[in-house]
C-alpha cells in the first residue's frame, strides 16, 4: 500500500465516523422533546445561547444541543435541586434569535446556573415538571 492509499483510507474512515455520529445525534433529536434555547450562566449579554431540545425525566431534565455530535445530553439539571430564579423577556441582541413570545427563566441546580428561553406552552410544561417533583422528605424512604 502506498502512503496515498493509506491517507485516503484514513479519511474515508473518519468521514464514515462523522456521518455515523451525525445520524445517531439526529435519531436522538427526533425522539422528541420540547424546543428550547439555553445558556449557562454567568454569560455576557446576548452571548452563549444554544438551540436544542429538553426532555423531562423523573430525576433530571436533559438538554440536547442541535449543533452537537456528542452521543449523550449536553447538559443535565437535577430535578430535586432545581431552584427557579427571575423571569424576563428577551433584551437587545437576544431578539436576533428570539421573539416577543419567549420567556427567559433563570434556573439553578446547586452546581450550575442556566437560563432557558421557552415559549409560553413550554414554560408551563417546565414549571409543571418542577412543581410536581416529589418532596425531599418522601425521597428519603425510597431505596436507591
Amino acid at each position: 500500500m502506498t502512503a496515498g492509499v493509506i491517507v485516503l483510507f484514513i479519511l474515508v474512515v473518519l468521514l464514515a465516523a462523522l456521518v455515523a455520529a451525525f445520524v445517531y445525534r439526529l435519531s436522538v433529536l427526533r425522539r422528541g422533546g420540547t424546543a428550547a434555547i439555553m445558556r449557562s450562566t454567568p454569560a455576557a449579554a446576548g452571548q452563549g445561547w444554544r438551540h436544542g431540545i429538553i426532555r423531562y425525566g423523573e430525576e433530571s431534565l436533559v438538554f440536547f444541543k442541535l449543533s452537537s455530535l456528542r452521543p449523550g445530553p449536553d447538559s443535565r439539571v437535577s430535578r430535586q435541586g432545581v431552584e427557579l430564579g427571575d423571569r424576563r423577556s428577551p433584551q437587545d441582541t437576544e431578539f436576533d434569535i428570539m421573539t416577543d413570545d419567549i420567556v427567559i427563566v433563570s434556573v439553578s441546580d446547586g452546581d450550575h446556573g442556566y437560563e432557558f428561553a421557552l415559549d409560553r406552552g413550554a414554560l408551563t410544561a417546565f414549571l409543571s415538571w418542577v412543581e410536581s417533583r416529589p418532596s425531599g422528605r418522601s425521597m428519603r424512604g425510597r431505596p436507591a
